[in-house]
């Protein structure tokens, strides 16, 4: 306080602090931002007041009008559900396979099966669902157990392969090589023919013969696949694992077998039709008439496996 003064150049008083010479200037601050300043303490007590602010150990305080973000958020929910009831009640009512029947009704359960699908199946199947190596892609044709609405479903509900579901889809290729059914030139003739399948290798004799002895039985003697076996179809160029002759001897000598997860237990039915909707009409979703003789024992989320 003693080194206080009155800088002459200003005509400001200092406030007594001095390093090396230099000394700083107490200049008031400006009357609007002190004002200003003010302002916000008091709005800040009123808010303090009327607003949840100040965390407790089991809770916070709850502010005099009572709101709260998550009663908001609450309120919000029991509205959007509510506007949801008619549709989810309408679904849960419908058999899938009338769904096409309601123009509205099928709209209504494809955009919901879209948000679904953003939720449980991205993680495998892509946001696109355009898959990946071991994730089929549900935008094509192709389906190893059939592509209608209520095959779908059934696949959804029962999943692949799935421990615990004793309707899950199932199919077991053998380990034709690990297991010493086939020796490594068999395995390379019989590669060499599947490729020839879907022209991109040449026929020959000795992988055929093999193939009609050991594949047919599951993936027909033309090599299109049998939908009651689970069995792809290895004429049409499309391969879950890979189509390379590298990647369909690893698939006979030792076959991968991909599981999905049963649905049924997890989602409700009404969201499991809207996934099913949703999925058919990514392009590839078949009539139900179309594969009527094979829906039977149908699915869809998986498509190929090496032969």
């Amino acid at each position: 306080m003693a080194n206080k003064r009155i800088d002459e150049a200003t005509g400001v008083e200092t406030v007594g602090h001095e390093w090396d010479g230099i000394e700083e200037l107490n200049t008031p601050l400006p009357r609007w931002w002190l004002w200003s300043f003010y302002a916000c303490i008091v709005f800040a007590i009123g808010y303090c007041i009327v607003y949840p602010a100040w965390p407790l150990l089991s809770h916070g305080t709850e502010g005099v009008l009572g709101w709260t973000s998550r009663g908001q958020l609450a309120s919000e929910m029991n509205a959007e559900e509510a506007r949801r009831e008619p549709i989810m009640e309408a679904l849960a009512a419908t058999p899938i396979e009338k769904l096409p029947d309601n123009p509205g009704l099928m709209r209504a359960a494809i955009e919901g099966g879209r948000a679904a699908f953003k939720v449980n199946c991205v993680q495998c199947h892509g946001a696109g669902a355009a898959g990946s190596p071991g994730y089929p892609n549900l935008n094509d044709d192709d389906w190893l157990w059939g592509g209608d609405l209520k095959t779908i479903e059934t696949t959804l509900i029962h999943g692949i392969r799935q421990p615990g579901d004793d309707q899950t889809r199932f199919s077991q290729m053998p380990a034709f090589g690990r297991d010493g059914i086939l020796t490594s030139q068999q395995i390379g003739q019989v590669t060499q023919y599947v490729q020839s399948l879907s022209g991109k290798a040449k026929p020959n004799a000795a992988g055929a013969q093999i193939f009609a002895d050991n594949c047919a039985s599951c993936h027909g003697s033309d090599g299109r696949g049998m939908r009651q076996f689970g069995a792809p179809n290895l004429a049409d160029a499309i391969w879950f694992y890979g189509g390379s002759p590298a990647a369909i001897t690893r698939q006979i000598t030792t076959p991968n077998h991909g599981v999905m997860p049963s649905w049924g237990g997890r989602l409700d039915p009404a969201t499991i039709k809207m996934l099913a909707a949703y999925v058919h009409s990514l392009g590839g979703g078949e009539d139900f008439e179309e594969v009527a003789p094979q829906a039977e024992n149908a699915s869809a989320t998986e498509t190929h496996e090496q032969p």
